[in-house]
């Protein structure tokens, strides 16, 4: 399988013309690098979380409360990724039509999911005596929710993503069902 962010010389998979700081609904997928299995595992369909598994999920549920424009929704977390809901509702700052990194790096989403990838591998590192090791892959997963019929099914999705990690995508023990593969398609993943 293809790790959509672990390609040398990668383009960017954000919107380049798109204002990530306002109000909106995201579907987010974080992946550890090199899809280690190190926050867990599944045992009978539970994700039993290890002491990795914790931090990330203890930094996940504080982001709303440092950015108090995020309002968190669903939320897994699988061996080697995170899914998640973000809302962000009366953004920071308004920035329109910005194309340079620099310039995309100020808008609130990349902000987010910075800190929260930046704070989580801090802290895991220092329980693995690892300092300033790579944990996560360089980009992540962002899907724009545009309806009540996309939420619900991404949703859906995040809680029986443990009930179906025999045929999750990011599973590299496995090949994944057609079922996963379309749903992915569906929100224009193109690495399948």
């Amino acid at each position: 399988m293809n790790n959509f962010s672990d390609k040398p010389h990668r383009r960017s998979l954000r919107l380049s013309h798109y204002d990530y700081s306002q109000s909106a609904a995201y579907f987010v997928t974080i992946c550890i690098k090199n899809s280690e299995n190190l926050l867990g595992d599944i045992q009978d369909n539970v994700m039993n979380l290890n002491q990795f598994g914790q931090v990330v999920k203890d930094i996940w549920h504080s982001l709303d409360t440092r950015y108090k424009e995020v309002i968190l929704d669903e939320f897994v977390i699988m061996p080697n990724h995170i899914h998640g809901i973000i809302f962000i509702d009366n953004p920071l700052e308004i920035i329109h039509e910005l194309s340079l990194p620099e310039e995309r790096r100020k808008m609130l989403l990349p902000k987010v999911v910075g800190y929260f990838k930046m704070n989580s591998a801090k802290l895991i590192n220092q329980l693995q005596s690892t300092q300033g090791q790579s944990v996560w892959q360089k980009n992540y997963y962002e899907h724009i929710i545009r309806d009540e019929v996309s939420l619900t099914k991404i949703r859906e999705y995040i809680v029986n993503n443990p009930l179906k990690w025999h045929q999750d995508i990011e599973n590299q023990q496995v090949k994944p069902s057609q079922e996963e593969v379309q749903f992915w398609q569906s929100f224009g993943r193109k690495d399948l």
